[in-house]
């Protein structure tokens, strides 16, 4: 299987800006307060935006409060579910992104079909749904006088086009730059159509995963999904590669080079504004000392860091929770950085182990 697109001048400028603002945000060091916080304002602006592009009906301060403090809004349940089970569905991603140790990379979890089927039941049902079946039937996109904007290819067709386009991912990701790879299964995705609802969200946190897992993360700072949610006629006309509505009458074979084009753009947009966040922050927070202390932990350790923002001494079930892996992994994760110096174990008991902060990382919390 292969996907019709160009290299254009254009698109080559994007891609040389996006590596340009990823190195320079992998070299700048942030206090790890100041780091964990706009990852969490860039997972609460993901969701709020992603879920908002589908109509959801809570402001970006309501998803922050559904967030971070459980709060319900009534009339409005239904809003407060799909923020509930996007930001549920991003933790899994990160789950699945950042299960293997830094001495195994190969371990990370591979992007599958079953996996994508449990994402999007992750979206729409919640922890403990089994992975959605693709749709056995036809679904039509009307527009709201009931024209038809686009149909999809037949049931019959979707598990052998999704099987390929797996195949085109994993077959690509030696060659292709992964932010061509990103797109192209973004678009592909969107264009299959596998469930009956909900694949837009999946598409865009299929994105977020491909981004993320060959280290398009950028620090997990950034948010795709405001970007097309501020330019929303923009996003849906971007996808819109063939004129016919009918899938094998021109979008199975269309040439794509335009979404790549919007796909590239709305990413060194992005990246440029976080490098500018980043560069902002960095400003009088990091003296040459604070480096020499945080450039040897690896991005996990400096997560781990921030959580002393709040707490004196951690658990190994509270890193656990923030990385998204097991309480074993955790324990195996806070030997080694007990060996290495910066955590020390403050209650050596079996059952109640706490952990606290070396004498020196103390100041950076401070």
């Amino acid at each position: 299987m292969s996907y019709d697109f160009s290299f254009t001048p254009v698109i080559v400028r994007y891609l040389q800006s996006i590596e340009r603002v990823r190195e320079l945000v992998r070299l700048t060091i942030l206090p790890p307060v100041i780091a964990e916080r706009l990852r969490i304002q860039a997972h609460i602006r993901s969701t709020h935006y992603s879920t908002r592009i589908e109509g959801n009906r809570l402001t970006l301060k309501e998803t922050e409060q559904v967030i971070q403090q459980g709060n319900v809004f009534p009339g409005r349940e239904r809003d407060v579910g799909e923020v509930e089970r996007y930001y549920l569905a991003l933790q899994q991603v990160e789950k699945w992104v950042g299960s293997a140790p830094s001495y195994m990379p190969e371990a990370v979890q591979e992007i599958t079909e079953t996996r994508i089927r449990k994402l999007h039941a992750l979206l729409f049902s919640g922890r403990r749904a089994k992975p959605t079946p693709y749709r056995d039937g036809q679904n039509v996109i009307r527009e709201a006088s009931g024209e038809i904007v686009y149909m999809p290819p037949e049931a019959k067709d979707v598990p052998g086009l999704m099987a390929d386009l797996l195949k085109w991912i994993h077959q690509s990701s030696p060659d292709l730059p992964i932010p061509i790879i990103a797109g192209v299964a973004h678009y592909q995705f969107v264009t299959i159509h596998p469930f009956y609802d909900g694949n837009g969200r999946t598409a865009r946190m299929l994105t977020t995963w491909l981004l993320h897992q060959g280290g398009y993360d950028l620090g997990k700072f950034y948010s795709l999904e405001e970007f097309y949610a501020n330019d929303l006629s923009g996003y849906y006309d971007a996808l819109v590669v063939h004129p016919h509505h009918n899938y094998y009458f021109g979008r199975n074979e269309a040439d794509i080079t335009s979404w790549l084009d919007y796909f590239l753009e709305g990413m060194a947009v992005v990246f440029k504004q976080v490098a500018d966040e980043v560069e902002r922050q960095a400003k009088g927070t990091v003296d040459d000392s604070t480096v020499d202390l945080l450039r040897p932990l690896d991005h996990r350790a400096r997560r781990i860091l921030g959580l002393f923002s709040k707490h004196k001494f951690i658990k190994s079930a509270d890193v656990a929770r923030l990385l998204g892996i097991s309480t074993r992994h955790a324990r195996d994760l806070l030997a080694g950085w007990v060996e290495e110096g910066w955590l020390e174990v403050a209650d050596p008991s079996r059952r109640g182990r706490k952990y606290g902060l070396a004498s020196e990382y103390k100041d950076l919390i401070s």
